[in-house]
């Protein structure tokens, strides 16, 4: 192992370098330069560059206070130039990982950055990758790319794969008080990696390999997905049945062991659920390997915003009014609660479905004023009594603790609640529908 790179990460005069500043790679930035490095951002997107030296953040958890004060003290510093990146030390890599159209991994981004990465590479370098992707990436795509240097990993320098965990909106984990998983092409590589994020983070647990570390983040989303997915058809089946899943779900919960509660909804959104598992399908379909759980997880997640739209279609039936020129009202753009992530949003899928249908569809979410749709602005409504008893039924997609419900419920006239929003409001429960 490189004593001097050893040195510096302990004594935090490690140059620390940063490639993609999005709601990966700037909380992590925030986190090293808190510790007491100093942090050189790298990102594409100009706006996004202008904006962090300037001071200002544009990731939900991370406020602005943080990121003018780094700046200010010349822990931070922001830059469109990759040339930079020649002069730190340690280099992580925290770019998307999006599917193509037929659900094959776009490792495009990845490749991009190991580019700059290769150009940058020096002796007694550390580089990790952060990026969501299938087992063997580091080893079998990254690695082969910064030997064609001639520099040799462990020795010249060292390459290892710590698969990111972020949550946005959480207010009870982030970026230092969940652990770090770690694997490294060489136990050198490993504990390099392992020391570096000791001094950020409150945990490491290190693992025998970079495949094993890929794998882990693929298990911890599929786990999710696999869950959501099996709660989802639980509601299909309650719906069938006449049974409120809710309430199902509330009474299992009761039960000490064995279970643990997940809740359905109008689908599945943001950059890792509805992606991450059909990297390890992918990959497992090259072994001739089916991955019968995620392929059905995802076909019924997928799905859901469908079943929204039939639901709504029968109950607006039922009151003997069409769908077709219907007022319709959605809370809520954002993929989950108190952010404002579009990503893969699940409200986005039920707007363009309800508009295909022919209905009259206005959104409001307090978080995302704007939805860039199909070359054109859609701009959230300012939410107001007269708008909600105007609205043929008020769709709640999205549960933003911001939304007074029991003033939604006492205005509108119709609710079709997709998140169990409602649960605490008094009065008025007859007029709500539940998914």
């Amino acid at each position: 192992m490189s004593s001097n790179l050893f040195k510096k990460i302990e004594n935090h005069s490690a140059k620390i370098g940063i490639i993609g500043l999005g709601y990966v790679g700037l909380p992590l930035a925030i986190e090293f330069g808190e510790a007491g490095f100093h942090v050189a951002g790298y990102d594409i997107s100009e706006r996004k560059v202008n904006l962090i030296n300037a001071g200002k953040s544009d990731i939900d958890d991370v406020p602005d206070s943080k990121v003018a004060h780094l700046v200010k003290s010349g822990k931070l510093v922001a830059t469109a130039d990759p040339k930079l990146l020649k002069h730190v030390d340690t280099i992580s890599i925290c770019v998307p990982t999006p599917l193509s159209k037929t659900k094959d991994p776009d490792v495009s981004y990845i490749l991009d950055a190991v580019k700059w990465v290769k150009e940058a590479l020096h002796k007694d370098m550390l580089i990790i990758l952060e990026s969501t992707t299938y087992p063997g990436t580091t080893e079998d795509l990254i690695l082969p790319i910064l030997h064609e240097t001639g520099l040799k990993v462990g020795k010249d320098f060292f390459l290892a794969f710590s698969p990111e965990r972020v949550d946005p909106g959480n207010p009870k984990f982030n970026t230092k008080n969940t652990a770090r998983v770690v694997g490294g092409t060489t136990p050198a590589c490993t504990k390099l990696a392992k020391t570096l994020y000791e001094k950020t983070v409150n945990a490491v647990y290190p693992v025998s390999s970079t495949k094993a570390a890929e794998m882990v983040k693929l298990l911890e989303n599929t786990f999710r997905s696999v869950n959501i997915g099996l709660v989802n058809e639980m509601a299909l089946m309650c719906d069938r049945l006449k049974l409120n899943v809710w309430e199902i779900i509330g009474a299992a919960s009761t039960k000490p062991f064995g279970f643990m509660p997940f809740y359905p909804g109008p689908g599945l959104g943001g950059h890792c659920i509805p992606i991450d598992p059909h990297y390890l399908s992918w990959k497992l379909k090259s072994l001739n390997y089916y991955a019968r759980f995620i392929e059905l997880a995802g076909d019924i997640n997928s799905h859901m915003p469908e079943y929204v739209i039939d639901r709504i279609r029968r109950i607006m039936n039922e009151r003997g009014k069409a769908l077709k020129g219907a007022s319709m009202l959605v809370l809520g753009a954002a993929y989950k609660k108190n952010i404002k992530d579009l990503r893969e949003s699940p409200a986005l899928d039920v707007i363009r479905l309800l508009q295909e249908e022919g209905a009259k569809v206005q959104y409001n979410d307090p978080y995302a004023p704007v939805i860039k749709w199909d070359g054109t602005d859609l701009r959230s409504v300012k939410l107001t009594s007269a708008l909600l008893k105007k609205a043929d039924m008020v769709l709640i997609v999205t549960d933003h603790t911001d939304y007074n419900y029991q003033w939604i419920v006492d205005n509108a006239r119709l609710i079709f609640d997709t998140r169990n929003a409602t649960k605490t409001v008094r009065t008025g429960r007859q007029k709500i529908h539940l998914l």
